[in-house]
Parts: C-alpha cells; sequence; structure tokens
C-alpha cells in the first residue's frame, strides 16, 4: 500500500511523497557517523507515485524533498496510516529527528485543488494530505458562496508597490496582520522563476503602446474571511499537524518548476490569507495596520525555506489563497469578464487575468496605481469595519392587518390575516460585541449619547450606503436625510426574508429576524404516515424480523406546523395568493410551489418498503420541494422512528447461561441491541464509560440460538485478553477462538476454526492485514469495540471492517464524535451502510454546515437521524443515577507486549537463579526486588531499562491508559493517575503531554508545599489541567481533589488500605459526581496473581498483604517460581 503525505511550500505549491509498506523498513546499515541526511527507505519512487495519482491530476514538476522526521535506531518511523502485511523486526533506542531524502512531485495551485478533492478516491492519505485536503473543500466552498474578492498583485520589478502594502490585496477583518518572512521574495527563488509557461513573459520589459513601458502585476482572487469562516481558518491553522513543518528543502527539475510559480498564488509576495495575530509585524513598516484574518500564529518552525522560518498560520495562509484563486478559475473557466469594457487603462487587463490560466497582465504604472486605489475603497466596503450596520424586522402590529379570512369552512375560528406594513429598523452594532446596540433614532435625535464613536451619523450612512449595493430596496430608505427604517409591504417582507436578509449577513452586517422564520411551524411540510400489514407490536426478543424488504401501506399528510390541512384548506390558502399570512395567531409562509406539492402528495397513496420508509424517516430530504417532517409508523418500527426505543422496550432479562446480574439500564441496553437486530439494522452502543458495554454485549451473545452463526468481535490489541477474560466469567458456554500473533490460522485451518467457535476475536491491524479470509466467512454479526479506530474512514483497517458481510453489526465506543463529524459518519457507515449518505453528501448536508457555520437546523437534522441508532446513557441521567454506587471500582487486565514478556522472562530467570543461592535477609532484599523488577517490566520496559527510549506502542499498561484517558478528556472530565514510582511518574507526565497536546501535572516527594498548593489550586479550577499524575506516597493522602472524577492505579501497592486512602482525594466531601476506580494489572504476571490471591482470601487480607509486599519474602522458592511464572495468554502479539 501506499500512504500518501503532502507539503505546501511558500513559492513551490504543493509537493507530495508517499511511504510504501511493499520496501523495507529499513536503510542498509553504514560504518560511522550518520550524515546529514539519506535516502529514505521505503519512500515510493516518482513512478509509483505518479501512477497512484494518475487519475486525479498530473504533476507540474518532479524533484526531492529534505524532510525531517522521527527516528528510531537509524530507521524512519512508519506513519501511523502505513500497515505493513509482512513482520517487521522491532527495534529499540530512542526517538530523535533525522534529514531524509524523499522523491517528490510538485503540482501547481490549479492542480493541486484537483487533486486534494478527489485523493481520497484513489490512495490512502496522511494526516498532512488530509490537512490539505480540509484546507481545498474549504477554498471550494468560499468560492461556491461568492466569500472571495479579486485583487491585484506588483509582480518583481514593478516599481509601483507602496512600502509595505501589497497593492490592491482584498481587505480582511481587522486585528490580524499579513507577514511575509524574511528572505528573497517567493518569486525570486534561486530554484524557482518568474514565469507564467501559459501566459506572457512577465520578466521582459513590455509596452502597452503609445503610453511607454509597462507595469507587469498579477490578478488573484483571495478569501474574504470574516465571522464563522474566520473561525475555521482560524481551526485549520491550530490544526496543522507537525508533520506539515517537517519539509526542510524542496529540489524540483528548473525546466518544470517555472510552472508552479507562474500557475497561481504560491508565487504571491505575502501570506495573504491567514496572519500573525499578537505584536506590530518585523517585516512590515507600516506598522501592521493592514487588516487581515483573525487567525493566531500557532508557533513557529525553526527549519524554513532556506533557513527561513514558516509559522503554522503562514503556510495555512499560503495555501489558502493559492487554493481559493484556483477554486474560483475552476468555476470561472467558461466567463469572459472583461466582456463589454472599454479598452481604456488597466481594468480591461485585470479582468481578463482573473480567469483561465493566464494570471500576468501588463498595464501602464499609472493605470494600475489607480486600478489599486480604487480595489483598497472597494474592498473596504465589502469588508467592513469595527462597528456595522444592523436589520431588524417588525413584523405589523395587529391592528394594521386586513379584514380575516376564513380558511376552514368547517371551523370559522381558523382565518388568515393578511397585509399590514412591515419595517426594517436600523441600527448600529459593534461587531465583536453584539449586545452593544443602538437604534437610528437615538442616532440622529441624540448623537452625543452615542459613545465611541466619534461621528455615528457618517458612520450609519456609509454602512447603511454599503449595504444598499448589495440590497438596492434599501435606496427608498436612503432618500430621506435622517433614515430610521425602511417600510414594507407583505411582498417586500418576504423578498427581505428570502433574499435581502441572507445577502446581507453573509456581507457581515447584523440581521434580526422575527424568531418564527426559523421554525418549522412556520412554513408547509409533509408527514408520512406507515402501517405495517402484520399486527403490530414492538419486538423485544431476537427471533424472527420485520426486515428491510417487508411492504408497509402509507398515505401522506400536508401540515402548518403540528396542524394538518386537508385538501380544501390548502386550496383556501392558495388563493389568497399572499406569501406570509397570520394563521391561527402566528404568520407563516405560503410559497406557491409547496402549496402545489402539498396538493399532489394528499391525492397520493401506496406501499413501500421498510428500508425506503427509514431512509425518509431519517433523513432530511425534500418531496417535490415539501420537506418531509416526520415519519411514523405503528409497532416496532414506530418505536424506532420516534427515537424512543430504549424507553418503551420491555427490560430484557439476561438468558440462562449468562452468570452475572444485569442493573436495570442494561436490561434496555440489551433489549434494544435485540430489537435492532431483529429488524436487521445496525446499532451504535455509546454508553459513557463504566456502565457495562462489555457485558450487556456478552449478554446478546448468550442469547444467539446455536445455529446462528460466529459472531466477529475487533478490538484494540490490549483489549483481547480482556474479552477472552470477561466472556470465560459471564458467559462461559461461549466458545472463543483468538486470532492473532504469527502463528494464527489460515485457509482452511481458520475456516475451521471460526465454524468450531462462537465468537473470533481479532485486533484492527490483524482485520485490516487478513481482509481476504475474514470477508469469506458468513458472519452473523460483527461487532467492533473501540470503534473510534475507524473514525478515519479512508484507513485500511476501517475499510476492512467496513467490507465484512454481516447479519447484524454493533459498533462499540465511549466517544463517538472525537474530534470531527466524518467520526460519527465512519462509524455509522459501518454499522448501517449508507444511511448518512456518501461521505461527500454527508459532508456538504451536515459536516460543513455545523462544523464551519453553527447550524444547529443541521445538527438537529443528524440527530433525529442517527438518534434510533446509538445509544447513549451517560452516568449523570436521572434514571441511570440511581443504579450505580458512588464509587465504582474495577480492575483492568492488561496484556504485555512481546518486548515486556520477553523482559519479564528475563528477570525472572536471572533472580531466581540468584534468590536460589541465597538465604537470610539477602534473599529477603533480592525477593523484594524481583517483585520491583517485574511490576516495572509491567509499567513499561523503559521504566526498567532506564535509557531515556520513547514509550509509544511498547507497553500494554500504556496502551489501555490512552484508551481511558481518550474518553476522559472527550468527556471534559479530569482524572487522577496514581503510581508507586516517582521515576515513572515523570515518563508517564512528558509522555501523556505529547500524546494529548496538553498540560498534565506531576506530583512527587520532591515538591515544595507552595508548588504542591499551586497544583492542587490549578487542578481544581475548572479550566485547570485535567491530568494529574501523583506518586502514591506523595499524593496519597492529605489532598482534596475533587475535580477529578477518575482513579487509575496505574500500578499497584498491595495494601489495600493505602490504595484506598489516595482513591479517597477524589472521593470524598464535595464530589458531586461518581467516581470511578480502575486498578491494573498485567495478564499471568505477579501483578494479576496476588490481586487474584486478595480477592480469593478478601477477609484474611489484612493479615496476609495487609503489610504490602513483605509477605512474599516468607514463600518458598517453589512458590515465589510459581508466583513469578509468566503464564500462558498473557501476551496478544
Amino acid at each position: 500500500m501506499l500512504v500518501i503525505h503532502g507539503s505546501w511550500r511558500p513559492g513551490t505549491g504543493l509537493a507530495v511523497w508517499a511511504e510504501d509498506s511493499t520496501l523495507p523498513p529499513h536503510p542498509p546499515r553504514r560504518p560511522g557517523r550518520a550524515p546529514r541526511e539519506r535516502p529514505h527507505p521505503f519512500a515510493a519512487d516518482h513512478a509509483a507515485l505518479a501512477a497512484a495519482l494518475a487519475e486525479v491530476a498530473e504533476p507540474t514538476a518532479l524533484g526531492t524533498a529534505l524532510l525531517t522526521l522521527p527516528t528510531r535506531s537509524g530507521s524512519p518511523l512508519d506513519s501511523p496510516e502505513l500497515v505493513r502485511t509482512g513482520p517487521v523486526e522491532p527495534v529499540r533506542g530512542p526517538v530523535t529527528l533525522a534529514g531524509w531524502r524523499v522523491p517528490v512531485l510538485a503540482y501547481a495551485p490549479d492542480t493541486a485543488l484537483a487533486l486534494l478533492r478527489r485523493v481520497g478516491d484513489v490512495a490512502v492519505a496522511g494526516a498532512t494530505l488530509r490537512h490539505l485536503a480540509e484546507l481545498a473543500d474549504f477554498a471550494a466552498d468560499l468560492a461556491a458562496r461568492g466569500r472571495v474578492l479579486p485583487g491585484v498583485l506588483p509582480l518583481a520589478g514593478a516599481g509601483v508597490a507602496e512600502p509595505g502594502r501589497p497593492g490592491g490585496e482584498p481587505a480582511r477583518p481587522r486585528g490580524a496582520r499579513s507577514r511575509r518572512p524574511a528572505g528573497p521574495e517567493p518569486a525570486q527563488s534561486a530554484e524557482l522563476a518568474a514565469v507564467d509557461p501559459t501566459g506572457p513573459d512577465v520578466t521582459a520589459g513590455r509596452s502597452t503602446g503609445p503610453g511607454g513601458p509597462a507595469a507587469n502585476a498579477r490578478a488573484v482572487w483571495r478569501p474574504l474571511l470574516t465571522g464563522t469562516d474566520a473561525a475555521w481558518a482560524r481551526s485549520l491553522a491550530l490544526a496543522l499537524p507537525p508533520a506539515a513543518r517537517a519539509t526542510v528543502e524542496v529540489l524540483l527539475d528548473p525546466l518544470d518548476a517555472a510552472g508552479i510559480v507562474g500557475s497561481g498564488g504560491a508565487g504571491s509576495a505575502d501570506a495573504a490569507g491567514i496572519a500573525a495575530v499578537g505584536g506590530p509585524d518585523p517585516t512590515r513598516d507600516d506598522g501592521g495596520s493592514a487588516s487581515g484574518t483573525a487567525v493566531a500564529r500557532a508557533g513557529g518552525w525553526p527549519a524554513g525555506r532556506d533557513g527561513d522560518g514558516w509559522a503554522p498560520g503562514e503556510l495555512v495562509a499560503d495555501a489558502l489563497d493559492a487554493l481559493t484563486d484556483a477554486a474560483v478559475r475552476a468555476a470561472l473557466a467558461d466567463a469572459v469578464l472583461a466582456k463589454g469594457v472599454r479598452r481604456l487603462g488597466a481594468v480591461p487587463a485585470w479582468l481578463a487575468a482573473l480567469s483561465g490560466p493566464h494570471r500576468d497582465f501588463a498595464a501602464d504604472p499609472a493605470a494600475l496605481a489607480t486600478l489599486r486605489d480604487e480595489l483598497d475603497a472597494w474592498q473596504r466596503d465589502a469588508a467592513g469595519g469595527a462597528v456595522r450596520a444592523s436589520f431588524r424586522l417588525v413584523e405589523p402590529s395587529l391592528d394594521e392587518v386586513t379584514e380575516p379570512v376564513t380558511v376552514v369552512p368547517a371551523d370559522a375560528s381558523v382565518q388568515a390575516r393578511t397585509g399590514g406594513l412591515w419595517r426594517v429598523e436600523f441600527g448600529l452594532q459593534a461587531a465583536d460585541e453584539p449586545s452593544l446596540h443602538v437604534d437610528a433614532g437615538r442616532i440622529w435625535h441624540e448623537p452625543e449619547t452615542v459613545t465611541g464613536l466619534v461621528s455615528p451619523e457618517e458612520t450609519l450612512l456609509a454602512e447603511l450606503g454599503r449595504a444598499s449595493r448589495l440590497w438596492p430596496e434599501l435606496d427608498a430608505a436612503l432618500r430621506t436625510a435622517t433614515p430610521e427604517a425602511l417600510v414594507l409591504d407583505v411582498e417586500g417582507a418576504h423578498r427581505f426574508l428570502r433574499e435581502g436578509a441572507p445577502v446581507l449577513h453573509a456581507a457581515g452586517f447584523a440581521v434580526l429576524l422575527p424568531s418564527w422564520w426559523q421554525r418549522p411551524s412556520s412554513r408547509l411540510g409533509a408527514r408520512l404516515q406507515a402501517r405495517s400489514r402484520t399486527a403490530p407490536g414492538t419486538v423485544a426478543g431476537a427471533g424472527g424480523g420485520v426486515g428491510l424488504d417487508a411492504l408497509v401501506d402509507y398515505r401522506w399528510e400536508v401540515s402548518l406546523g403540528d396542524h394538518p390541512l386537508t385538501a380544501d384548506e390548502l386550496a383556501s390558502l392558495a388563493a389568497l395568493k399572499t406569501p406570509l399570512v397570520r394563521l391561527r395567531g402566528r404568520w407563516v409562509e405560503l410559497d406557491p410551489k409547496r402549496l402545489a406539492a402539498g396538493l399532489r402528495l394528499l391525492r397520493s397513496a401506496g406501499e413501500l418498503t421498510v428500508g425506503d420508509l427509514l431512509r425518509l424517516g431519517l433523513s432530511d430530504a425534500e418531496t417535490d420541494a415539501l420537506p418531509v417532517l416526520d415519519v411514523s409508523a405503528d409497532g416496532a418500527l414506530g418505536d424506532l422512528l420516534a427515537g424512543t426505543v430504549e424507553r418503551r422496550l420491555t427490560p430484557l432479562d439476561a438468558p440462562p447461561s449468562f452468570r452475572g446480574t444485569l442493573r436495570p439500564y442494561q436490561r434496555r441496553g440489551l433489549a434494544w441491541l435485540s430489537f435492532l437486530q431483529s429488524l436487521g439494522l445496525g446499532g451504535v452502543l455509546a454508553d459513557d464509560m463504566g456502565l457495562g458495554k462489555t457485558v450487556q454485549l456478552l449478554a446478546l451473545l448468550a442469547g444467539d440460538p446455536p445455529d446462528a452463526g460466529p459472531t466477529l468481535l475487533v478490538c484494540p490489541m490490549s483489549l483481547v485478553g480482556n474479552w477472552q477474560r470477561e466472556a470465560a466469567t459471564f458467559a462461559p458456554d461461549l466458545r472463543v477462538h483468538v486470532h492473532h500473533g504469527a502463528e494464527r490460522a489460515r485457509g482452511d485451518a481458520f475456516a475451521d476454526a471460526v465454524h468450531a467457535a462462537d465468537v473470533v476475536l481479532t485486533t484492527y491491524t490483524v482485520a485490516a492485514r487478513d481482509a481476504v479470509d475474514l470477508a469469506g466467512i458468513d458472519w452473523h454479526r460483527v461487532v467492533v469495540d473501540e470503534a473510534q479506530a475507524i473514525k478515519n474512514a479512508s484507513t485500511r483497517q476501517a475499510e476492512a471492517v467496513r467490507a465484512l458481510p454481516a447479519r447484524h453489526r454493533i459498533a462499540v465506543t465511549g466517544t463517538p464524535v472525537e474530534n470531527r463529524l466524518a467520526d460519527l459518519w465512519s462509524i455509522m457507515q459501518f454499522a448501517n451502510p449508507g444511511l448518512l449518505g456518501p461521505a461527500a453528501t454527508f459532508k456538504k448536508r451536515y459536516a460543513e454546515p455545523i462544523e464551519r457555520h453553527g447550524d444547529t437546523d443541521a445538527a438537529e437534522r443528524l440527530r433525529r437521524i442517527t438518534g434510533p441508532f446509538v445509544l447513549r446513557r451517560l452516568k449523570t441521567d436521572s434514571s441511570i443515577i440511581s443504579d450505580l454506587p458512588e464509587k465504582l471500582e474495577m480492575e483492568v487486565v492488561c496484556n504485555l507486549t512481546a518486548e515486556q514478556a520477553a523482559l519479564y522472562r528475563a528477570v525472572v530467570d536471572d533472580m531466581m537463579a540468584r534468590i536460589e543461592s541465597s538465604d537470610g535477609i539477602e534473599r529477603r532484599g533480592l525477593v523484594l526486588a524481583a517483585m520491583t523488577r517485574l511490576k516495572q517490566v509491567c509499567n513499561h520496559p523503559a521504566h526498567l531499562l532506564r535509557d531515556g527510549s520513547a514509550l509509544d506502542g511498547r507497553s500494554g499498561k500504556l496502551a489501555r491508559l490512552e484508551e481511558i484517558l481518550d474518553e476522559v478528556l472527550a468527556a471534559g472530565e479530569k482524572a487522577l493517575l496514581f503510581t508507586q514510582y516517582a521515576e515513572f511518574g515523570g515518563m508517564l507526565r512528558a509522555h501523556l503531554s505529547a500524546r494529548f497536546g496538553r498540560e498534565t501535572l506531576f506530583l512527587h516527594g520532591g515538591v515544595g508545599k507552595a508548588d504542591r498548593d499551586a497544583m492542587v489550586t490549578r487542578f481544581q479550577s475548572p479550566d485547570g489541567p485535567a491530568l494529574f499524575v501523583l506518586s502514591l506516597k506523595a499524593g496519597g493522602t492529605g489532598l482534596t481533589l475533587t475535580a477529578a472524577n477518575h482513579v487509575v492505579h496505574v500500578d499497584r501497592w498491595w495494601n489495600p488500605a493505602v490504595e484506598d486512602q489516595a482513591t479517597d482525594r477524589a472521593f470524598r466531601i464535595g464530589q458531586r459526581r461518581r467516581v470511578q476506580v480502575r486498578k491494573f494489572v498485567c495478564a499471568g504476571t505477579v501483578e494479576e496473581k496476588v490481586a487474584a490471591l486478595i480477592a480469593d482470601k478478601r477477609r484474611l487480607a489484612s493479615t496476609v498483604v495487609g503489610t504490602g509486599e513483605q509477605w512474599v519474602t516468607e514463600l518458598s522458592t517453589a512458590q515465589l517460581r510459581d508466583l513469578f511464572r509468566l503464564e500462558a495468554g498473557a501476551v496478544v502479539e
């Protein structure tokens, strides 16, 4: 497989390279000191890279790039997306940064836009390329919505640019500044010539005619970022992956490189779209007063182009500028902007250069300066300033409304009122503080009371003039010297609601509309009613089923809000021939097309399948221009569509073979899972942490009939052992087969093993590697645990899991949405393929409106669609909290990695040999030392070795801890992490800080009282750090840390009283939430055996193990060997 990575370099554009999983992971060993740079051992060559991307775009140039990449033992680390199909020899040692040379293909912005928008269809994209793809989608969205402005930039040697300001650059929101890194202009780069191969030579002197020598200039399109667009751009800058700044230099073939600059914004003089916010920009001599997008700098990077630094905001700015320019030109490919323009001055040439591939044009210097000045003035109108005009639509008072018209002959009280005069009232509002508002009447009559503005009257007139250029109907109000409002009839009010208000809002003006306008009840909608052909009833078992292909009878109902309308009523409303009427005490919209569509629907009826019914009822599709407001049905389908299944279902008792007791909410969860299975639908079990998702699944599996077929359960490697043990405890009759490790069954042997099992456990990595074998089985059910592992839909493991055939699918996760709504789409695409539509449609319909624009209506529609298939109960739910104890304690069993297991055996062999040849005090000391070393191995190999090596991917405990903390942080909660080893606590703090990108506190015995108190205060504050690592002795007593409701004992001190004292830092007076306590032990090791001993002899625990670990020293050598021995099943690799 190839994993494609991307890098955007100002002056170069997009450069892509790829990792090839078929190439060896390690370079040849060479004696001596490592060179400054080396060829990347598994980077794809130009031919392989070009072949992979040939379907989407042709490169502009090829060359090489020097990258600074994480390196261990002389080999670059694999990216997280790379999946190797063969065994790889593990390497050890610290992770450092080293230089690696990779082949790259370069793409000009025009072709880069096409590649970035389609790369996910043809290849696996790395984090950097996915981020650039988000930028490309954002650029295309801005172009589609018209959130762009044209500009003009002087090229090198033009001699017309004013100091410190690129002429004609589009205005942007205040509070930010454009910043250009020091060094040569991109157009003057040593590798790249400022030449447009598709247009005129801009480096040669030219003349436009008798006027003399011409100035060289470039026509550009730039994004206009305001409001939510500016916030989204800022988020993209902050989300720039660190690997995006790994490129030190890009060397391209000089014959081809010129095309990159010539084709677009990569040669721009400034990172115009996103700038450094903070102090004055040292690279500008205008004091940094030029406006720019409000995108904060996300930090610098020491290794930039030719030694210059590029901050994340600058990289994102340059990319967004160039891609937006390319997106607009793609939309204007066939447009002729200069048609009909008089051939005078610089305007015709500039307009011609704003469309098509030829960006550069020639014009007289004086004409070019005039054009730039006019553009500056015009663009100030587009961007606005610190104060903006406001427009409030006020509906007519009741005494202005005309005589009522009876709509429903049978009910004289149902009358429609029409007519009346509407008003759009003017005012001024602070752009960054909407609560600061003053109406126009006060501005004209009491200007001295308006503080903060030098001339409020002139400001209001200027703002109204700016708005009138967007909505010309405002001109009527501006004919008076002191305009306060625009008076409209009902048709004008409707035009303002439908056309004027959206235009003004998009331009950054404040628009206040009546609340009823946003409600579905203010317009006509359709409701679909279905009735099954079998006796209605709620399904609460796993047998039988309605089936997606079953037929139901349906009929349409047209309603206005909650009130159904007959055909006669619709006809009466249509006869009014007015777009807005007052009906049943509120204003409603009467769209003629919707009225006609409603009449057609009332005449239709028939039958459709359950699958079609669900798609209609759980989508926001429109039928003949009439929105579907609701779909209802009887029986099980009605419960599902209503989103109240879990509440209406009769709680289901666990099957007799299940060894355990389900809490009431778990019995409801079991009924919900069985209900969905009976309908042939998948679900997402997303209960909060600690609510027992595992036991609910095991109860479902235990109830399967003998001939149901096998269930495949895919989970992270760290959980395989836990599922084995939980199944043995709660459902011992289930036959469990583990498909993992180098010796796992394949081919016919695998098929035989599956058919002899009820449950097959495997990991996501193996599911990707053995996709063909797994897809060849007719699975009864596929379950994915920790389903956030497939949140990235383009990864190989996500694609492999989605491709598995199954009659029932269940995703188990505590965090169905971690970062983006695309996470939810990927998980739901597994559970119910096709329910949310294609990824591109979902992105356009839900992800972009919700994430970028805060669209609450789209969010509500998405909740309605996904709600029936997602069961999420929180520990804070009133129906759950009464079922739970105040403190939930659980033992978390972790598996060892292969490295841990090898070290564990080596320690046992070494220490047992020394113990056997010793006695007395020496023997006791060796036994305690052996216990300490084995517990250190269980924590992490680096804890025992003390070699400073990286922690990631080498410890089962650490892997499980990261998974738990992912859910804790996603829920906005806090956790205490106890370890008896201060040294390991320091290692944890450093690793977790880097892993989660947030501060982690660490309290140990060396911390003074003042610092200790400051840590506690910060942790207890609502906005303080969420993770607190504490050594057991320093943090186990005397502290109040009730901000945490999660406690993790990473390693164990076998004294229950000491552990309870540590837990009580969170579980004490002042704690208002349930506290979850997790105690980690490693399977098959001394940790699990001592834990079992405590559990078996709980009554004797205080006398047997109450003094810590001293009791171990009294065991015989044979007992010690049995206690220390590593048992089978400890390793899942």
